[in-house]
């Protein structure tokens, strides 16, 4: 059975790869499948640096600007939307080209890991969500410590979201959802691809993060997230627990001073970068692409991606 083709481009928050991504989708004629569980959010524009119409230039982008910031998003409709996405591509006989640093959505793409959550209890859900309103995430995650320490030691405590579904899993089954999802991980890929991971040294890629707050401050930053505040989005929802969005709000609340917030923004989202990194270097089969050995040349690092792509013959 011929395997349908795909091609990726991740890599940490701010390494570039929003540019390259337009290079490389005009090379291959195709079109861009976001993996960013920011961008897909509608209103929330400068917080995701989400790529601008003019900077799209006529690529067809989707899975950007998608979702109302309290509707629901996770993973398994991420899964469900870039397939359909896919799928138009491969009707046009165009090769799907999947940017964005979200390691997570990726991977479950990928190697088209099985989320199912048939028959959810409810009233299971409901218990943990009041754990971690009264008791906090911490108290939670503690939970999920003693009967999946593995997964505790994978999932963040403020990750309320994947912390109750790793908890729902070994109550509706039984065993550790961290010995399923690595079951699923050794699956092999559906799909024939080639898989990008852009990286940068990291005090430039710092520097990189640093800058690019302070831009998104000068950008307006904080009227958006006023202005999400003032139509209702409160810091409950998953997409206001952004980076640059939380810490904001925090200040708005008279938690915190402004200097305070921004100082938290860079030195979080320099954490999240090494985070990302972590989960990349995990990954299995993939080519990374280290900027500074091709001394920052943008043209240089296209034609070595068209060379990579054509050696597998996905063109």
């Amino acid at each position: 059975m011929n395997k349908k083709n795909m091609v990726i481009l991740t890599g940490p928050t701010a390494v570039g790869k929003s540019a390259l991504s337009i290079a490389l989708a005009k090379a291959l004629g195709t079109g861009i499948i976001s993996a960013d569980s920011m961008q897909v959010y509608k209103h929330m524009d400068i917080g995701s640096a989400k790529i601008t119409p003019e900077e799209m230039q006529d690529v067809p982008h989707a899975l950007i600007d998608v979702y109302e910031p309290d509707e629901p998003f996770h993973v398994v409709q991420f899964q469900h939307d870039a397939k359909a996405a896919m799928e138009r591509l491969w009707a046009e006989n165009k090769l799907p080209l999947v940017v964005g640093g979200t390691g997570f959505y990726i991977q479950a793409l990928l190697y088209d890991i099985d989320f199912s959550e048939e028959d959810a209890d409810l009233a299971f859900r409901r218990s943990l969500e009041k754990l971690a309103q009264t008791k906090g995430a911490q108290a939670l995650h503690e939970k999920l410590a003693q009967v999946d320490p593995q997964a505790a030691a994978q999932i963040h405590a403020n990750n309320i979201k994947r912390v109750i579904r790793a908890l729902e899993f070994y109550e509706k089954t039984g065993t550790p959802i961290s010995a399923h999802n690595e079951a699923e991980r050794s699956k092999q890929s559906p799909y024939g691809f080639a898989y990008f991971v852009l990286t940068d040294r990291r005090e430039h890629l710092y520097e990189r993060i640093d800058a690019r707050v302070d831009a998104m401050m000068e950008q307006g930053l904080l009227d958006e997230v006023k202005k999400l505040r003032d139509m209702g989005y409160t810091r409950d929802l998953v997409s206001m627990q952004g980076l640059g969005y939380k810490e904001l709000l925090a200040y708005l609340d008279g938690e915190c001073s402004l200097d305070e917030a921004v100082y938290i923004i860079k030195r979080d989202t320099r954490h999240f970068a090494k985070r990302q990194l972590t989960w990349f270097r995990r990954e299995r089969n993939v080519i990374w692409v280290d900027k500074s050995a091709f001394d920052y040349d943008e043209d240089k690092i296209l034609l070595y991606m068209l060379k990579e792509i054509e050696k597998r013959g996905l063109k």
